[in-house]
């Protein structure tokens, strides 16, 4: 005679309201990121709003203003404003800790480096704006490439084909 075991039937899923999905999510996306990480989604944040602070200024200055050229003020303006759209969104994805904004932001700083020189040969007071874009270029982009930063976005070491 042998002794049957009783089967275990799989025990019922606990009922889920609707707020547990959005609760799940939050705690998914609360993920705390490196400081690196931070670091360069600022200085890209800053980078973003000093071009939209000039693109605002040349607006100015060609809508109110008295330039030598108010149609070129005023294009140079909306061309910087919609330049500062890139490092903004750029910050906005590091520091949400999206994957695809590692690109934009690196490529942000590549343009701010050829910008950097042309105000450094302009000489003057520009010297000092020159040092300091290409400081924050050159700190976002280490910052951008540093192992930490690369693995809090997902980016990694490609795996070798079999």
């Amino acid at each position: 005679m042998s002794k049957k075991q009783p089967s275990k039937a799989p025990a019922p899923a606990p009922a889920r309201s609707a707020a547990e999905p959005q609760a799940a999510r939050s705690a998914v996306g609360a993920r705390v990121l490196p400081r690196r990480l931070t670091a360069a989604a600022v200085l890209t944040a800053l980078e973003g709003l000093a071009l939209a602070g000039l693109g605002v200024y040349m607006l100015c200055v060609g809508i109110a203003g008295d330039p030598d050229s108010p149609q070129q003020a005023e294009t140079g303006g909306i061309t910087l404003l919609a330049l500062a759209a890139l490092p903004l969104l750029a910050a906005r994805g590091l520091r949400l800790g999206r994957r695809w904004s590692r690109g934009p932001a690196l490529i942000t700083q590549l343009m701010a480096l050829p910008v950097a020189w042309t105000l450094y040969t302009a000489g003057g007071a520009m010297t000092a704006a020159a040092v300091a874009l290409a400081a924050a270029a050159v700190a976002v982009a280490v910052l951008l490439v540093n192992p930490t930063a690369t693995e809090a976005l997902g980016i990694g070491p490609r795996e070798e084909a079999r």
